[in-house]
């Protein structure tokens, strides 16, 4: 299958591993990858903040670079939800029938990562191993949005090694929402203090999850808290998946891009 990636900008920036491990992936399993150079963003960020008629460039911007892509895989189940949220609204609003039509068009072939693999391509045995305990932070856009079920957990217990540990209020918000952990400081570490509680008592040694975003906040908590040693790492599921016997991913490997200031 030639399958096209779209990165997401907040990884292409902080989380580069991700995407690589995503291409790494996909390789091994026998699949072409394509990555547009020219990509930049949803619009998200834009569009979740009320600069609309800002968001709409980046939009068509998009739906022009993946045009002819047959399969579209997002290691961010965020930006998908954006997607498949907001952009029929977005080409209804500004009355673009030729931006509805691409949209259209564009949605069916689009795909967040868990789906892909256990949907798409019909696995949830990739051949990974990592023989760590792993927790897993459903994030709000995947569990409220795309509905993405258990498919990540599914993958998640196809790792060879791997014990998987379920977290005590997984469906707890860790508190960032973009830019309402600017906007609502307060309340989002406050959010985030109740999540690092049930991210403790999970016991695990990694916290998995489909957005790096959520990751980020969760380790910048747990930083603070625990400080750079023997504190529960953040790893995006796809790095799990890519983690094999003869390439594997471990702690003193996973030097984290994150922000954890």
């Amino acid at each position: 299958m030639r399958i096209h990636l779209f990165i997401a900008c907040y990884n292409d920036t902080l989380f580069p591993r991700t995407g690589m491990a995503v291409v790494n992936l996909l390789e091994r399993l026998g699949h072409e990858v394509v990555f547009p150079t020219s990509q930049t963003c949803c619009g998200q960020m834009h569009y979740n903040t009320g600069y609309h008629a800002e968001a709409l460039p980046i939009v068509r911007k998009l739906l022009h670079e993946f045009l002819d892509a047959e399969t579209i895989v997002v290691p961010s189940a965020s930006c998908v939800a954006m997607m498949r949220d907001h952009y029929e609204l977005m080409a209804h609003n500004a009355n673009d029938l030729h931006m509805m039509g691409d949209v259209k068009s564009f949605l069916p072939r689009v795909f967040e990562f868990s789906e892909l693999i256990t949907d798409k391509l019909g696995l949830t045995d990739v051949g990974a191993y990592f023989p760590h305990r792993v927790t897993y932070h459903p994030s709000c856009h995947s569990l409220r949005l795309l509905n993405v079920g258990d498919r990540p957990v599914r993958l998640l217990q196809g790792v060879e090694g791997l014990q998987y540990t379920p977290m005590e209020g997984s469906d707890q918000c860790c508190g960032f929402g973009g830019t309402f952990a600017v906007k609502n400081a307060e309340v989002s570490s406050a959010m985030l203090a109740d999540k690092i509680g049930c991210v403790k008592k999970s016991n695990a040694e990694f916290v998995a999850a489909l957005d790096n975003s959520c990751l980020m906040q969760i380790d910048g908590g747990l930083h603070r808290e625990l400080g750079s040693r023997d504190r529960i790492r953040p790893v995006h599921l796809a790095e799990i998946l890519n983690s094999t016997r003869k390439n594997p991913l471990t702690a003193e490997s996973l030097a984290w891009e994150g922000a954890t200031a």
